[in-house]
């Protein structure tokens, strides 16, 4: 159960800042918009979607199911983020945010769904 609370706070601690310099739309993030090819709205959206995940990894350690269909909608939105940064011939520097997070994301959803059975 440690290591679960360790992997969703962490979840916490880099999605809730990251999706919330989206949703204010830094500077820094709006460049960065720019260079992915979507537009500052788009690009909040995908804040939003980030805190609600982040949210809901938190909730899951009280209510299980809901932190699994929350770190499975943040696997999805790292694919994507993936994806783009591979389109757009990204560094791996770019690209290794998006990597070591999806890989954060997946452990917790590994460790959760250990602990479910």
């Amino acid at each position: 159960m440690n290591l679960s609370i360790t992997l969703a706070a962490l979840v916490a601690v880099i999605f809730i800042p990251l999706g919330a310099a989206k949703i204010l739309a830094v500077p820094p993030m709006r460049a960065r918009a720019a260079h992915a090819g979507f537009s500052v709205a788009a690009y909040r959206r995908i804040g939003v979607l980030e805190v609600a995940g982040a949210i809901g990894v938190l909730i899951g350690l009280i209510i299980p199911p809901l932190g699994g269909l929350a770190g499975a909608g943040l696997l999805l939105l790292l694919a994507g983020a993936i994806v783009t940064h591979v389109r757009h011939h990204d560094a791996a520097r770019e690209l290794a945010p998006a990597v070591v997070s999806a890989a954060l994301v997946a452990g917790y959803l590994a460790v959760l769904a250990g602990a479910a059975s």
